[in-house]
Order: C-alpha cells, then sequence, then structure tokens
C-alpha cells in the first residue's frame, strides 16, 4: 500500500512532471491519468494561440500540478 511520500509516489511525481498524467497511470489511475494529459493538451495549444509561439508554459503549469497530485495520492 502508498501512502503519501512513499517511494512509488516519488516515482508517479517525475513521471507526471516530464509527461501529466503518467504518474498517475503508473499509480493505476487511468482516468484521472487521461483527465491530466487533456488538460496539459488543452493548456498547451490555448497558450499557444495566446502567444503563437511554441513555448509550452500551459503544459508546464499542468505538469506542476499533476506532478503534485501524483504525489499526495493516498490509496
Amino acid at each position: 500500500m502508498s501512502a503519501q511520500g512513499s517511494a512509488g509516489n516519488v516515482i508517479a511525481a517525475i513521471c507526471s512532471f516530464f509527461v501529466p498524467g503518467l504518474g498517475q497511470l503508473v499509480q493505476g489511475r487511468i482516468l484521472s491519468a487521461i483527465l491530466w494529459f487533456a488538460a496539459a493538451c488543452i493548456a498547451f495549444a490555448i497558450t499557444w494561440l495566446l502567444t503563437v509561439s511554441l513555448l509550452p508554459f500551459g503544459w508546464f503549469v499542468v505538469s506542476i500540478f499533476a506532478c503534485i497530485n501524483a504525489a499526495v495520492y493516498r490509496r
């Protein structure tokens, strides 16, 4: 059983930092993983449309929140 701060949650948080939702997928939370990834894609699209550049800071912001969500998850 993984608790907050366990090695499994740390690995999941690192995964979610690079690809939002990947950490949730590692934890076995498929719906949450899909939602985090979709949110990151939408945030990337919105920030790209607003700035007309390839700077994916919308993706980065969502990845931080997904990372925190994976880190503090308790079964």
